[in-house]
């Protein structure tokens, strides 16, 4: 099949020839290209305000699309190997719910492994689907969940052969990827469905040597977040299918959440990151590559900290892994992640995308350069000589298989009361409640609540992370089920 002309973003294009033919607003957004609110014009600038605009005519709809963004659209799918692509303005989030709305209905089981983004569940509660979770596997020097191995998604497809479709992330947030090609044959010979999340992984569709992309390994659906490693604003994100989905379902599926409302500013940063890598991403990313495995080898040189990578690969659990992660174990040095992620912000202002219990990931893509990897590595040498602690085995934690005692959508909206988390043992939860990031429930609606469960937030609230999801913001109190609603 012929390919597409790349060098074109009719979206983008467009807003360019609506800004020659100066159009008299008469009507929304209420600022008038910025003249009602002057602050946000000095702020943000004349450029970025004066395209900041309602759906018209000459600009498309993104909720119904029939001109420059459905092109847009096509170019899209055309440079990821979809069938079909959506522009999202939700951010991944939506994408993910759209998957699990547009495959999953009340009653209907979805197999998952635990270290699911919270958008997974959150979607579950608004659909009535049944989590199943694939056992995950820990890796125990480093204290990181791994992927699903295929030994356990036969065992799980021979317990549940009603389950609707299998979600993987692809890749994690640490960088390691399952056999996704392999969980799809799986999948469709049992007659499910593949979602991959993507959120982490833009980078794998134009890359060299790295995990194989959702479309490539024949997924049915993916959430793809190009602002992550794409080069798109913040909240901008695509959903792609491959062949055989009804794609105007799905939209009427994205359509139930997304706005209506459209940011011309995020669907244009789409439209021209698109054609950013489907012309130069080869290269852009070679460079990523380059540049992280020159970070881990230095930071590795260092003693004490381990910059991990593809030595982690088992073909099973770990089945490939993606480069461009640099994900670093921190307890070497006697200090947690999540401490070493706040002295690189108090004492370096260095900013890395996160810190947990063990370790801390640097997110390297295309805006990085050379000099900056090498002032995250000389940070880090120095905080290992000024901060380090002696060398002790810190808890780095077992990924806590939960019990689900009924479906999160039951837990969420049944009745409940608040305890305090000291007394909720035993009990069921009716809220999630997550370490953030990366959103990686510790507790889902529908889970009893136990002393393990308990110790584990405990210790993380103490190491400083953040914890997020209840109604308390502070996560002290946890509304839980009133006894006997859910034992059954």
């Amino acid at each position: 099949m012929d390919r597409i002309n790349q060098h074109t973003a009719p979206v983008y294009e467009a807003l360019m020839e609506f800004r020659k033919r100066r159009v008299v607003p008469f009507d929304v957004p209420g600022h008038k290209r910025g003249r009602g609110n002057p602050e946000l014009l000095e702020f943000l600038g004349e450029k970025c305000v004066g395209v900041d605009v309602n759906s018209m005519k000459m600009l498309d709809n993104l909720g119904h699309p029939v001109s420059v963004i459905r092109e847009a659209e096509e170019l899209t799918a055309d440079a990821f190997g979809a069938d079909h692509a959506f522009f999202m303005v939700n951010g991944t989030t939506s994408a993910v719910q759209a998957m699990v709305l547009a495959t999953i209905r009340d009653g209907d089981e979805i197999l998952l492994p635990r270290n699911v983004h919270k958008s997974v569940i959150n979607a579950l509660v608004l659909c009535g689907g049944i989590p199943v979770y694939v056992p995950v596997r820990v890796n125990h020097d480093i204290g990181i969940a791994t992927g699903m191995a295929l030994s356990d998604i036969e065992q799980a497809i021979r317990e549940h052969p009603k389950a609707k479709a299998i979600f993987v992330n692809n890749p994690t947030y640490y960088g390691i990827a399952s056999d996704l090609a392999g969980i799809v044959k799986l999948a469709h010979r049992a007659g499910m469905k593949v979602l991959a999340d993507e959120a982490h992984g833009t980078h794998l569709y134009f890359g060299e040597n790295l995990p194989v992309s959702g479309m490539a390994a024949g997924a049915d659906l993916a959430a793809v977040s190009m602002h992550k490693s794409g080069g798109s604003l913040t909240q901008s994100s695509i959903m792609l299918c491959g062949p055989g989905v009804d794609a105007e379902y799905v939209r009427q599926i994205i359509n139930l959440t997304q706005t209506t409302s459209a940011s011309y500013l995020l669907i244009s940063s789409l439209d021209l990151s698109r054609r950013n890598l489907a012309l130069h991403g080869e290269t852009a990313f070679r460079r990523v590559s380059s540049m992280a495995e020159y970070a881990r080898s230095e930071i590795n040189d260092l003693g004490g900290y381990y910059a991990y990578g593809r030595e982690l690969v088992d073909g099973e659990s770990v089945f490939d892994f993606d480069v461009t992660k640099l994900s670093v174990y921190t307890q070497g040095i006697g200090l947690t992640g999540i401490e070493v992620y706040d002295l690189l912000r108090d004492e370096y202002d260095i900013q890395i995308e996160f810190g947990d219990i063990g370790n801390v990931l640097a997110y390297i893509s295309i805006g990085d350069r050379i000099q900056d990897i090498e002032r995250l590595v000389g940070a880090l040498e120095d905080i290992a000589r000024r901060f380090a602690k002696e060398k002790r085995q810190l808890y780095v934690g077992e990924f806590i298989a939960p019990e689900r005692v009924c479906t999160p959508k039951e837990a969420f909206y049944a009745d409940g009361e608040q305890l305090p988390l000291a007394e909720a043992a035993g009990r069921i939860s009716g809220e999630i409640l997550m370490c953030y990031p990366p959103g990686i429930p510790i507790l889902t609606p529908g889970e009893r609540i136990t002393k393990e469960i308990l110790e584990y937030i405990e210790y993380s609230r103490e190491k400083g992370c953040s914890l997020q999801g209840t109604k308390d913001p502070e996560c002290r109190m946890i509304r839980v089920l009133r006894n006997g609603l859910a034992e059954r």
